[in-house]
């Protein structure tokens, strides 16, 4: 088959320069389990991209467990609200869901399809113990009025930023906000070990019982340190470590991030640019340009469809011409599960839900795909 022939992957993760090195490393030592010598490489290169200074980061197996930390360090107890996007991975909810919360789906914004301050405000009660922003495509949500929401309320703001490495607000990195925050190394992001994650603390009160629930609820960490001559079981937790083999291959990833978003930042600005026209004439919503305060990490290109209808016959036309294009998020609050906790209405969710999808954008695209994925979409009429 000709390479001009082979389907468009969604998504194709990236080989950095030394990442097979790294891992041969990891594999040769005397150390391939959690907190090694590359998580801790890896730890000190996060906090320097995300210039945390007194900050922490800890390696989780994946954002779903980082998030299932925050929601540990909550001490939630049943009956307890968490305010979250009806927008976002079903994570989102279930890390909080699983510890006895009940999740309380809030709207988003119908232009970056961010948590709608206005509507997070109207769902605050008693009972609310955070509130949970989820940076959609790394662009970064309306930070200031949330914060200024969860400092009158009296509760934290916890940060999804899953999609947000390398996002920023007025100078500042995403994950920087949040009483607690979370990243996400899945093969779809930018930075992948293929599963993985990140919880930054960037509340001091959290760390020491944080490195206790991430040690299965032991103060080994204190033990390693040389604080207590033996550990114990001490608090609740579980096995929230990334083993270093995969932090070897996100070193070098990182070391990589200046190439790894030049050419994302790139296919991005050759979608937007050559995909105006075609978005004007068939009703189309392509992303909308950021203000000066905002950096957006390139994590993904996705536009709204006129209707559900033509979002359909999108998805069929991509496949049909080699392209794989898919739709994201079903709303939460009309998910099954969600049911039990009588999910209301969001209008906005619902409706863009059935209207959006993504091209395929990925670390190592190359411009003959990027032409390929232009070609096809142009091609279609809505």
């Amino acid at each position: 088959m000709d390479s001009d022939d082979k389907p468009v992957p969604f998504n194709r993760p990236a080989i950095a320069e030394n990442q097979l090195d790294y891992v041969s490393q990891s594999f040769l030592s005397d150390k391939i389990s959690g907190d090694g010598p590359f998580t801790r490489r890896v730890e000190s290169a996060m906090s320097s991209i995300l210039e945390l200074g007194e900050s922490h980061v800890l390696l989780t197996p994946s954002c779903t467990a980082a998030l299932e930390m925050c929601a540990l360090l909550l001490e939630l107890q049943p009956g307890d609200e968490i305010i979250v996007p009806s927008f976002t991975f079903v994570s989102t909810a279930n890390a909080f869901a699983m510890f006895g919360a009940v999740p309380v789906f809030a709207d988003v914004d119908p232009v970056r399809f961010n948590l709608d301050p206005s509507d997070v405000e109207r769902l605050l009660t008693p009972r609310t113990r955070a509130v949970v922003v989820v940076h959609y495509g790394g662009v970064p949500a309306d930070l200031d009025s949330l914060l200024k929401i969860c400092d009158a309320a009296g509760v934290p703001l916890i940060e999804d930023a899953a999609h947000g490495l390398f996002g920023s607000h007025a100078g500042k990195a995403l994950g920087r906000f949040g009483a607690l925050s979370t990243f996400s190394f899945h093969e779809t992001k930018n930075i992948s070990c293929g599963e993985g994650g990140a919880l930054v603390i960037n509340d001091e009160r959290y760390l020491e019982r944080a490195q206790i629930i991430r040690e299965k609820g032991t103060d080994r960490s204190r033990f390693m340190q040389g604080l207590v001559d033996k550990y114990s079981w001490v608090d609740l937790g579980s096995s929230y470590l990334l083993a270093d083999t995969l932090a070897a291959v996100l070193l070098a990833q990182l070391e990589d991030s200046a190439s790894i978003q030049r050419r994302r930042r790139a296919a991005w600005r050759c979608y937007s640019e050559a995909l105006a026209g075609w978005a004007d004439a068939n009703g189309v919503v392509l992303p909308q340009p950021l203000g000066p305060v905002d950096v957006d990490p390139a994590h993904l290109f996705a536009f709204l469809l006129p209707n559900p209808d033509s979002r359909q016959r999108f998805l069929a036309h991509s496949r049909e011409h080699a392209v794989s294009s898919v739709f994201h998020y079903l709303p939460l609050n009309t998910a099954p599960f969600a049911q039990r906790f009588g999910a209301g209405v969001c209008p906005i969710t619902e409706d863009i839900s059935p209207r959006l999808a993504r091209i395929p954008l990925f670390s190592d695209i190359e411009a003959g795909e990027v032409d390929r994925v232009i070609e096809a979409v142009v091609s279609f009429r809505a």
